[in-house]
């Protein structure tokens, strides 16, 4: 049986940072990365966006930090079993010992569930699903885009500015309404209509008939070239967890694994990106993760972390690091770029100010403390929300323009 001295189980921005942060801080070889995608390590944001726009072939992006050259890359070779007790598991057919894992396994997208199960619904995840839908679109003239989360609404600008006629079909009254606000919505929703996009707003699908006719809770039926359906992802650590092998006693909420501060799960054993359920220190709860730039520091925590302990799975003299940082992303719908950073657990208060050529977003939880910010085309902003958000400011401070103390030098206690 090949042993390694960490495994890594995926190959996206967790997985390909948490391999080369661990091999940065001096972590023992050999390392051991293994994806059940086909592909090498690539970044999937562009696959919604500029690679979606323009014509195939879809050429792979280089995920940024590259996987070091001495770590070793399995692709293709899903791991179906975990063996905690025995520090083992199943890839592939092949047992697999380990000293240290990490867990970077990301989510799976959530397929259309009132559908004929040969009806021709695409999805988009990974580079394989860029692909077959960029091929799809070069043949359509119209397509409806079921959904309107950020990957519904990036995938139907690209699809419109490539010159589709697209329907998107949503049930929220506006496009990011229920988790963004009425403010956030409208400018979405121009941005859209803008390029031509059709919004069927208030309006659920009710089946999906084979190949491709959508029905509609209103009585409408469309008829569409392609259909792309956006509406959710599914933590894929849950099939580890619950892959039935001895040992597997590894703790879920709602799919994802549950850890603790420095993202560990079990003795060795670590989660990052998608499928983490962590506690993050300076929100002082655990938090759930969706963000392509909050899954490389995770995985880089998760890997340096993984570096600083021994064989025996105690923490060496260097120590481990925490989960702090204020989850946040970018989303470019089109032309436009909104910069969003929040806990993202929910928020109780909305306060929009509006600025020449942008606006900013404050959300505010029920004792007037920030939690969140939105922005557009006001970057100092958002670089300034993330602070006051860590710091626990409150939404008066925010609106004054008041800026988080700065750290204290090291080795000095800061005031109060």
């Amino acid at each position: 049986m090949h042993t390694v001295e960490l495994l890594v189980i995926g190959s996206g921005p967790a997985g390909v940072s948490a391999a080369a942060a661990y091999a940065d801080a001096g972590g023992p070889p050999p390392v051991l990365l293994v994806s059940a995608d086909d592909d090498l390590p690539y970044m999937r944001p562009p696959l919604s966006k500029g690679a979606l726009t323009s014509g195939p072939p879809v050429e792979p992006t280089p995920v940024d930090p590259a996987l070091p050259d001495d770590v070793e890359l399995r692709s293709g070779t899903r791991v179906s079993a975990l063996d905690l007790e025995n520090r083992t598991v199943t890839a592939a057919g092949e047992q697999i010992g380990f000293r240290r894992l990490i867990v970077a396994t990301g989510a799976t997208p959530v397929p259309f569930p009132d559908a004929d199960d040969d009806a021709e619904i695409h999805v988009l995840r990974t580079l394989d699903c860029g692909r077959r839908l960029t091929a799809a679109a070069k043949r359509s003239s119209s397509a409806v885009v079921i959904g309107s989360g950020f990957i519904g609404c990036e995938a139907a600008a690209s699809l419109a500015s490539r010159g589709l006629e697209v329907t998107l079909v949503t049930p929220e009254e506006g496009p990011q309404r229920t988790r963004l606000g009425e403010r956030v919505a409208t400018q979405i929703a121009s941005w859209l209509t803008d390029l031509g996009v059709e919004l069927r707003t208030g309006v659920s699908v009710t089946h999906v008939d084979a190949p491709r006719t959508v029905h509609l809770d209103d009585g409408t039926t469309l008829a569409p070239d392609l259909i792309l359906a956006a509406v959710g992802a599914r933590p894929a650590a849950a099939d580890l967890a619950e892959g039935g092998a001895p040992g597997a006693v590894l703790q879920t909420y709602e799919g994802r694994l549950v850890a603790d501060e420095h993202l560990q799960v079990a003795p060795g054993v670590w989660v990052a990106g998608d499928s983490a359920r962590g506690l993050n220190v300076a929100a002082g709860r655990p938090l759930d993760v969706e963000h392509w730039g909050d899954a490389l520091a995770m995985g880089e925590l998760a890997g340096r972390n993984a570096a600083a302990t021994d064989a025996a799975g105690a923490e060496t003299g260097d120590g481990w690091g925490v989960w702090d940082d204020v989850p946040g992303f970018f989303s470019e719908i089109g032309a436009h770029t909104l910069k969003y950073a929040a806990w993202g657990d929910g928020h109780e208060a909305i306060d929009v100010v509006e600025r020449a050529g942008g606006f900013t977003v404050w959300y505010a939880d029920a004792a007037d403390v920030v939690v969140g910010v939105l922005t557009y085309n006001a970057d100092d902003d958002y670089e300034r929300g993330r602070d006051l958000i860590a710091h626990g400011a409150t939404l008066t401070e925010a609106r004054s323009g008041a800026r988080a103390p700065a750290p204290a030098p090291e080795g000095e206690v800061p005031e109060g």
